[in-house]
C-alpha cells in the first residue's frame, strides 16, 4: 500500500470511528440483524428498511473496534439506495478485496469510497472486524434473522 493510501486510508477508519454514519437504532426497520465478533469485543446490530427491492433505509447501533464502526458507517453510506441485489454485489466486492483479491483486480468505480477498507487485508486478524457488518447485512438482506458471528 502506498503512502498517500495508507494515510488515506488511517483517515477515513478515525474519521468514521469516532463519527458514524447511520449510527441510529431504525425504528421502521423491516429487518435487523446483531452480529458479534468476540476476539475482537465488537458487537452491532444492522437495522435495514427494504421497499420494494430496494434498501430505503439503513442503519446501525453497536460498540466496538474503529475498523468495525468505520466499516459500518462506510457500509451504510454506500448502500442507501441501492436495490438488494447491488448491496449484495458489493458484499462481494468489499468480502473479496480484503480476503483474496488484490485491490487492483477490482471494479474500483463500484467500490468507490468502500475502497478505503482495502488497507484492513494487510492485518488479517483485522479482516473480521471490517467485514462483521457486511455479513450482518448480507443475512438481513436474506431474511435470515440469527445473530451473525465471526468466528
Amino acid at each position: 500500500m502506498s503512502n498517500d493510501l495508507g494515510d488515506l486510508y488511517q483517515q477515513v477508519i478515525i474519521d468514521h470511528g469516532r463519527h458514524p454514519q447511520n449510527f441510529h437504532r431504525l425504528g421502521d426497520a423491516t429487518r435487523t440483524v446483531e452480529g458479534v465478533n468476540p476476539l475482537c469485543g465488537d458487537l452491532l446490530t444492522v437495522y435495514v428498511k427494504l421497499l420494494d427491492d430496494r434498501i430505503d433505509d439503513i442503519a446501525f447501533e453497536g460498540a466496538g473496534c474503529a475498523i468495525s464502526m468505520a466499516s459500518a458507517s462506510l457500509m451504510t453510506t454506500a448502500l442507501k439506495g441501492k436495490r438488494c441485489e447491488e448491496a449484495l454485489a458489493l458484499f462481494g466486492f468489499v468480502h473479496a478485496m480484503l480476503t483474496e483479491t488484490p485491490s487492483d483486480e477490482l471494479p474500483s468505480a463500484e467500490l468507490g469510497k468502500l475502497a478505503v477498507l482495502s488497507g484492513v487485508s494487510a492485518f488479517p486478524m483485522r479482516v473480521k472486524c471490517a467485514t462483521l457488518a457486511w455479513h450482518a447485512l448480507r443475512s438481513a438482506l436474506e431474511g435470515k434473522n440469527e445473530l451473525v458471528s465471526s468466528e
